[in-house]
């Protein structure tokens, strides 16, 4: 699915995707990565959502977002509770929802100037 163009005023947007590739800023991926405002990071993991441990999510802590949007591929999956401990010790809140609803989100957000990390499953 394409996404109509917002103004991004120079940040990370996420211009379409479905569930092969995601696209940001017009450049398209085919790999798990974390997208905020002003960092894109690919390859964030590489082995699905069952492989998630507490070290993916020890990345996404140490980048300081205010929430973390986690896209769970095309199916809305929720995460144990251990998994996401080093963003709840810090304060950083985390929505799960399936990718595609994390994209779209993403960009509402991160419009509204919320710092915001999307960290997207493929």
């Amino acid at each position: 699915m394409k996404l109509h163009l917002t103004q991004a005023a120079g940040n990370q947007l996420i211009t379409g995707y479905d569930e092969t590739w995601i696209e940001v800023n017009a450049v398209r991926y085919d790999q798990s990565l974390i997208v905020m405002p002003s960092r894109l990071i690919e390859r964030w993991t590489s082995a699905g959502f069952d492989a998630l441990c507490e070290a993916d999510f020890e990345t996404l802590a140490e980048l300081k977002p205010e929430v973390v949007l986690l896209g769970t591929g095309s199916t809305h999956r929720f995460i144990h509770p251990r998994l996401s401990s080093p963003l709840t010790a810090r304060g950083i809140s985390i929505e799960c929802m399936n990718t595609a609803a994390a994209c779209r989100t993403y960009n509402i957000l991160m419009a509204e100037g919320r710092h915001v990390a999307a960290a997207l499953i493929l």
